[in-house]
């Protein structure tokens, strides 16, 4: 039946059922969702949930801290979706998974958002009581997560918003200081003076998770240096030439890398086209005297054979005079290896300053230098290169720290004291100062501001960042841990299935280091995708020492005290615990010089230490969230380790890497069971999001356009462990998805209306095929979504259930059944068949199912589902999985009658087209086998008859149609007369 039947002669309208529901099919989810949100948050429904699971298996998913600095964007309505699915699924398996939501509320990001309110006043926040300041920076860290948390719950994420963690709680804080004494009292922790990025703009140093890269246009510097000691007496008078693109750290040079592999010659200057002649000899001098004046009488270049033909370019570029001057090996034709260079001592071109000047300059053997580009000698400057710092160190030369904070020479820095900033592209320009001073020292061979490369930048500031070599506060990564007592494992391990690492799988030895510890428990830890373990574990793997100091006010201090006779950290448990008891009582205002001699006791001098001014990097902060939320008893419901942490895949270098060394330091595992990662939202162009460029996508927007299901339908139906897309086009899409499932809800609703347990029909076994093939289904699917849920696959889960309401059941189920459910029934009478209620007690399954199945997806439609059909039962939210009988189906037979049904809607559609017939019901069907009865088969394709015949095709029937259910069948002898069922449902 295709729809209500329509007046005839006599009126058999009330004799049919016609789907009732009071559930709308226009959404307007804008304006129902915050009321739907308020009553959950009225009701306290978050703590029903919590109630109603207490005592079941627990599943413990630990929230990673977002920001608290701005209004929320598209990467945090998917992130917080995906978290939110995580929880409900896991709550509707019947478990007890709470969702304890964090910020994190300290750093420089809201430090420097505070300063900018200072500068706009005209302020010095130097000039400001740190406390104050302290306060504000606290005060609008609390403004932004309470902003967050109304925009979160919009999003209809479900959590304990009346209780989050906040690093900036005053026990929270007291917790990262304590844990900062285990690495001191494990001896992990040490002060030691490294190259580390630092951001003269925002004078600290930043951590990796800080830097962006964006490429940028350098000068580039050939640089002579003239040797004056070598076991090859040939070099001595000879330039050892170098390369740069930092022309600024030239005056904190130490001295000069080789390879020792590296093939080297000395390199005289030629003009391209003599004849070689003592009169072409004299014309090629003479143009090079023109050209390089100050070498014309050097006895030649020292570089990379590989190379010479490189450093020409560069050399006839720097200045047209120099013609066609080429390079060309000494007289004598003959290289040498880099090890030769052992023993061979340069000046470096400001000698004559004096001082660190004078001093000359070692030639190091570094397996670093390639040939890659430049000269194959690279100059080293200990304040500012990881490499030189390690080389320089292992010859006993140390950093000079001649640039200050703010990225200026120190002002009694003999060459361009109190001059900078040192990474301004003027100051490093070819007409900057460097380059000025090196050419009327005679030591410039090329300059050019042309050479275009990847740098890295403060992520906030936008800055251009250095390496600079202060004395910071590290965690060792390779040192070992003494007396390390770590905690027992479970016993599953997870497949490395991607290789590459190459995790440590026994028990770690009594002194494990970090590093062994971190790589041990990444090959124990789940990852989704797979990919991430070697994302993680080459990270880890290669990382260098962890600098967890940072030079700002706002944030948790590194309350250490050091002797200062000695320099040597202060490890005594009992001044710790005072000061970790100060702190959870007052915060970390109570690390004060007035609390000095408290801290200290009775038995020390203050005047004898030194309380250390830096604070906390806030990675190390955010690393300690699982302790102070999952152990410290302040949300009893957690437990510690966590099952699952999900962030974005750039939390690797981030949260997953902080919260794994400080849990593997201090408790020799991860905090995590398993890892779960999600890529970065794109435009609708796969163009990253940018203000600049005007395609950002703002959620609170689409929330008021579209309302925040049709948003979480987006997040969970894109394959989020790859980087997606969102955009006008995309949304539409996803739109009308959500329009299909509503429709899909909407005719279950208008089915079952009045369905009582007396119309339940109990006996599986008595259903017709058609029904038992459709339980077949939703078991098969409901295996398939719980699966989805076990590997965290939302992509397949959402895709599943919108395929199976749209091809299953509006494509093929409902449309088969309307004519069963509209006729075979009497609502004057209250008669049904058996094969109605059968079918509406299939519906009935598949209500519930699908109610509680896209729950956690379509949180606010749902519950309006769930409302309507059940307005006092209580919250859909509440419900477990569903139960689904097992149904056997010949899945064979129903793919083949699924595929003839197609066929035979497809032969239809042009004779409709045509208006050779008004419906499906108007044709009959030959086919050349019949895989079923013939009544069947016309059910099931929806026409007056099919019949066995030679070949495949379709016709109009001449058959009459029947007054009440409109089917053309051959018993009804004229139109408007009732067929045998008809008679049968009004006579019962």
């Amino acid at each position: 039946m295709a729809d209500a039947p329509e007046q005839t002669k006599t009126d058999y309208r009330p004799t049919v059922f016609l789907p009732k529901t009071d559930f709308p099919m226009k959404a307007g989810l804008p304006q129902k969702e915050p009321a739907i949100a308020a009553r959950w948050e009225s009701e306290g429904l978050y703590q029903q949930i919590r109630a109603a699971r207490e005592g079941r298996e627990k599943f413990i998913f630990h929230d990673g801290p977002p920001y608290a600095n701005g209004d929320i964007h598209i990467g945090h309505a998917l992130n917080h979706t995906l978290k939110d699915m995580v929880v409900r699924t896991q709550t509707l398996l019947g478990k007890d998974a709470p969702y304890v939501p964090g910020w994190d509320c300290h750093g420089l990001p809201i430090e420097w958002k505070v300063e900018e309110q200072y500068r706009k006043k005209k302020l010095n926040k130097d000039e400001v009581p740190a406390k104050e300041f302290r306060a504000e920076c606290r005060a609008y860290a609390q403004h932004w997560v309470d902003v967050q948390r109304e925009q979160l719950k919009r999003l209809g994420i479900s959590a304990q918003w009346d209780k989050p963690y906040l690093t900036m709680a005053y026990f929270a804080e007291g917790t990262i200081v304590s844990e900062l004494f285990k690495f001191a009292e494990s001896g992990q922790l040490y002060r030691g003076a490294k190259p580390v990025m630092w951001s003269p703009v925002e004078k600290t140093a930043l951590a990796e998770a800080e830097i962006e890269y964006e490429d940028i246009t350098s000068t580039q510097i050939d640089v002579a240096f003239e040797i004056v000691e070598s076991p090859i007496p040939e070099l001595v008078g000879a330039h050892a030439v170098i390369w740069t693109t930092t022309p600024w750290t030239i005056p904190v040079n130490q001295g000069i890398a080789y390879g020792p592999d590296v093939e080297y010659g000395i390199y005289t200057w030629g003009v391209g086209g003599t004849d070689g002649s003592e009169t072409s000899a004299r014309a090629a001098h003479d143009i090079v005297a023109e050209a390089f004046p100050w070498l014309a009488e050097a006895s030649g270049l020292v570089l990379a054979s590989d190379l010479v033909s490189e450093v020409e370019k560069r050399l006839q570029k720097a200045t047209a005079s120099a013609g066609d001057v080429e390079l060309i090996l000494d007289s004598d034709g003959s290289t040498f290896k880099g090890s030769d260079l052992a023993g061979t001592f340069a000046r470096h071109p400001m000698h004559k300053l004096g001082g660190f000047f004078a001093k000359p300059r070692p030639f190091l053997p570094g397996d670093f230098v390639t040939t890659d580009q430049g000269t194959g000698l690279v100059h080293m400057a200990p304040d500012h290169g990881e490499d030189d710092f390690e080389l320089c160190k292992a010859n006993g030369i140390d950093p000079v720290f001649a640039v200050d904070a703010g990225g200026m020479y120190r002002p009694d820095w003999a060459w361009l004291g109190g001059q900078g900033s040192v990474i301004n592209a003027k100051f490093n320009a070819p007409d900057g100062p460097i380059c000025s001073d090196l050419r009327e020292a005679g030591a410039l061979l090329a300059s050019s501001a042309d050479f275009v490369h990847s740098y890295p930048h403060s992520w906030r500031s936008k800055a251009k960042v250095i390496y600079r070599c202060t004395p910071q506060w590290f965690i060792a990564m390779d040192k070992p841990i003494a007396q390390f007592s770590p905690i027992t494992r479970p016993e599953q391990r997870w497949e490395n299935e991607g290789g590459g690492v190459n995790p440590v799988e026994d028990e770690p030895s009594s002194s494990p280091t970090l590093r062994d510890l971190a790589m041990r428990a990444i090959g124990q830890t789940r990852f989704v995708p797979e990919k991430g373990r070697n994302r993680l574990g080459s990270m880890v793997e290669g990382r260098p020492d962890w600098v967890i100091s940072r030079q700002r006010a706002w944030g948790v201090p590194i309350a250490l005290f050091v002797e200062r006779k000695t320099g040597e950290l202060l490890v005594d448990r009992e001044v710790n615990q005072r000061i970790v008891e100060a702190i959870t009582a007052n915060g970390v205002d109570a690390w004060d010089p007035t609390n000095a001699a408290a801290f200290l006791g009775d038995a020390r001098n203050p005047d004898d230490y030194e309380m250390v001014t830096d604070i906390l990097d806030v990675w190390f902060d955010s690393g300690c969230t699982h302790v102070f939320t999952l152990e410290s008893g302040h949300w009893p419901e957690e437990r510690w380790p966590a099952d699952l942490y999900l962030e974005g895949s750039d939390q690797h270098r981030g949260w997953f890497q902080s919260s794994l060394l400080e849990s593997c330091g201090t408790r020799g595992r991860a905090p995590y069971d398993a890892v779960l990662t999600h890529g970065f939202t794109m435009d609708s162009k796969g163009m990253k999001m940018s203000k600049s460029l005007g395609n950002t996508v703002n959620p609170l927007d689409l929330m008021k356009e579209y309302g925040a299901d049709i948003l979480r339908l987006w997040a969970l139906s894109v394959d989020f462990t790859e980087d997606h897309r969102i955009g006008k086009e995309i949304l539409a899409g996803v739109a009308d998805q959500y329009r299909k499932l509503r429709n899909t809800f909407r005719y279950l609703l208008g089915a079952l209306d009045g369905f009582g347990e007396a119309d339940r029909l109990t006996d599986v076994a008595a259903f017709p095929e058609l029904e038992r093939y459709m339980l077949h289904l939703t078991a098969e699917l409901d295996a398939k979504i719980r699966q989805a849920v076990a590997d965290f696959d939302f992509n397949t889960y959402v895709r599943a259930l919108t395929d199976f309401c749209n091809e299953d059941l509006s494509a093929f189920y409902f449309d088969i059944r309307k004519d069963v459910l509209y006729c075979e029934t009497n609502p004057q009478t209250g008669f049904e068949t058996d094969k109605r209620r059968a079918y509406r007690t299939v519906l009935d399954t598949l209500f519930h199912s699908l109610v509680r199945w896209l729950a956690p997806v379509l949180v606010f439609t749902s519950e309006e589902v769930w409302g309507t059909r059940y307005p006092e039962a209580g919250s859909v939210h509440l419900l477990v999985w569903p139960e689904i009988p097992q149904v056997g189906a010949d899945d064979m037979k129903w793919a083949r009658l699924r595929e003839l049904r197609a066929s035979v809607t497809e032969a239809i559609e042009p004779m409709r087209r045509d208006k050779i017939v008004g419906s499906s019901l108007e044709a009959e069907v030959t086919l050349p086998d019949l895989p079923a009865s013939p009544e069947e088969l016309a059910e099931l394709f929806i026409v007056s008859a099919v019949r066995q015949g030679d070949a495949f095709g379709v016709t109009k029937t001449e058959n009459h149609k029947c007054g009440r259910c409109w089917r053309f069948l051959p018993e009804v002898k004229a139109d408007g007369e009732l067929d045998h069922r008809c008679e049968e449902v009004l006579n019962a």
